[in-house]
Order: C-alpha cells, then sequence, then structure tokens
C-alpha cells in the first residue's frame, strides 16, 4: 500500500482517496480534496494557512520533544603583549599599588610639561621680538573687479 503526500497541506493520501492534477508541463499534484486542490490553484501559500503541516513546521507548532541545544566551546581567554610591551611588563604595571601608579604618572606629566616648556623657549629665542615678516594683502575679489555688481542698462 503507498501512501502519497499532499502537494498542499502536507497531509497522507491513502490509495483510492485525492485528486491528480497534471498542468500542461506533465508535472503531477496530488491533493487530498477539493479544498486543498482550489487554494493551490488560487496561488494561495500554504505556509500562510494555519492547518497546514508546512505552516505547522514553519512555527515550530506541536513540537513535543525539544532538542538538546548544542553546545557552544567556550573561548579560551589569553592575554598577550601588545606592541611596545610584553606581558610580563603588562602585568608588572597591574599588580603595582595606586599610590606608585598615581606617583609615576606625576612624574611623566611634569616631565612632558618641562619638554614642552624648553621647546616653547628654544621657539622664542630664535624668533627675534619686533622683526616681523612682510606679508602682501590681498583685497578680496580683486580678481574679479566688478562681476558681483549688478548694473542696469
Amino acid at each position: 500500500m503507498k501512501v502519497e503526500l499532499c502537494n498542499f497541506s502536507g497531509f497522507k493520501i491513502y490509495p483510492g482517496k485525492g485528486k491528480l492534477y497534471v498542468k500542461s508541463d506533465s508535472k503531477v499534484y496530488r491533493f487530498i480534496g477539493s479544498k486543498q486542490e482550489s487554494l493551490f490553484l488560487q496561488r494561495k501559500n500554504p505556509r500562510k494557512i494555519a492547518w497546514t503541516v508546512v505552516y505547522r513546521r514553519v512555527n515550530k507548532k506541536g513540537v513535543t520533544e525539544e532538542v538538546a541545544k548544542k553546545r557552544s566551546r567556550k573561548n579560551v581567554k589569553h592575554q598577550r603583549g601588545i606592541v611596545g610591551a610584553d606581558i610580563s611588563s603588562i602585568l608588572a604595571k597591574k599588580n603595582q599599588k595606586p599610590e606608585v601608579r598615581e606617583a609615576q604618572r606625576a612624574a611623566a606629566l611634569a616631565a612632558g610639561k618641562e619638554k614642552k616648556k624648553a621647546a616653547e623657549q628654544k621657539k622664542a629665542s630664535t624668533k627675534a621680538p619686533g622683526a616681523k615678516v612682510a606679508v602682501p594683502k590681498v583685497q578680496k575679489g580683486s580678481a574679479g573687479g566688478a562681476k558681483n555688481f549688478n548694473v542696469r542698462r
């Protein structure tokens, strides 16, 4: 006994039941009844019709046994050095006491300020006070002349 499946609803069609629909391109469709055939010919989507097997499968209806979730592997964290600092120096800084770290930071800031002040003094000493560089003044719109004026004729 061969049991067929309805092409629209997905129900089983037992021998002696259902309808065969053959298109002009000789493709065969089997339907369990005229309701399914009618909906198929109206080009209805079985995924959107609630009583079809396809709808129930798409929307996960009536699934009794829960499939165990696939366990994902945990990512193992590795500590690596970055450019300019190896892992041992990073860990040493991490394990420092906050007071020591704050003192180092203050010293670095002070050194940076000293360097900046020295650079400004050097810049000021190279530039002679009162010696201005002559820059010719350029009038705005000098290239255009009277182009921007509206002249009535």
